[in-house]
């Protein structure tokens, strides 16, 4: 299973005997100097024992024992100020592949089709949509007022019938492999995993991978047909997914750094 808040825990002392059992509203305007960078944090008191760490795409969040001082809290702070520092950058730098993702459903729109750019283009006088002979325009048979949402899922069908017909026979292909039997497969359209995989036999992709280069799509549906033989994520599952793929890695590493787009 392919799924896409990085977050730290560091164990205090023990609390004092009487610990309020509510939660105490965040501190929005916190901030430390950690390696040269001005760091800003949202702070949380609650009833625990340790102090927990969270970046995620509004930031730094720390939830930090009530009885704790602020001192104490720094300290930690600028104890992991390297995997604080790193996360922060690593979300900075999702952020801006997001917005570089991001795709204007209008006339002269871009978007990724099998990893290359395709633009799109509204023709009132064409039925339908479809891609030119030059590979490079997706043509749109609306009229050149239609709206932002009728673009969009004209489109959108589109690329799941698309997706349907290029996964379809890297399914097939890699199950003869793998000597596995992929009962069914359906088009997902989830926000947090590339596909799954169930032990009746279903493979569910997300059919936003028709955006990404063919050997990521490979990659992930080998993935999840590996799992027909090893439902889990262990050195035996790794080797089956080698067996097909020997440089499944690279993709990986490609497709850790995409992001689902809620388009």
């Amino acid at each position: 299973m392919l799924k896409r808040l990085a977050q730290l825990s560091l164990f205090g002392a023990e609390p004092p005997a009487a610990v309020p059992s509510s939660v105490s509203p965040p501190s929005p305007h916190l901030a430390l100097q950690m390696g040269g960078h001005h760091v800003a944090y949202e702070l949380r008191r609650a009833r625990r024992r340790s102090i927990g760490f969270v970046v995620g795409s509004e930031g730094l969040r720390v939830s930090a024992p009530r009885w704790l001082p602020q001192a104490d809290i720094e300290r930690a702070l600028l104890q992991k100020s390297d995997w604080i520092l790193r996360k922060l950058l690593e979300q900075t730098e999702r952020a801006r592949r997001v917005e570089a993702a991001r795709i204007e459903w209008r006339d002269g729109g871009m978007l990724k089709l099998l990893g290359r750019p395709v633009w799109l283009r509204l023709d009132p006088v064409l039925s339908g949509v479809r891609l030119d002979e030059s590979g490079s325009l997706v043509l749109l048979g609306l009229p050149l007022s239609a709206t932002e949402a009728q673009i969009r899922d004209a489109v959108q069908a589109w690329l799941k019938r698309r997706a349907k017909s290029v996964f379809e026979p890297r399914c097939q292909h890699f199950a003869q492999a793998l000597g596995v039997q992929m009962t069914q497969l359906r088009l997902s359209s989830a926000q947090t995993r590339w596909g799954s995989a169930s032990i009746d036999g279903t493979i569910r992709l997300n059919w936003r991978l028709i955006h990404f280069a063919p050997d990521i799509i490979d990659y992930v549906v080998a993935h999840e047909l590996a799992h027909l033989r090893e439902m889990n994520h262990s050195a035996r599952f790794w080797a089956v997914v080698a067996s097909v793929l020997p440089d499944y890695q690279v993709a990986r590493g490609h497709l850790r750094d995409e992001s689902i787009i809620a388009e």
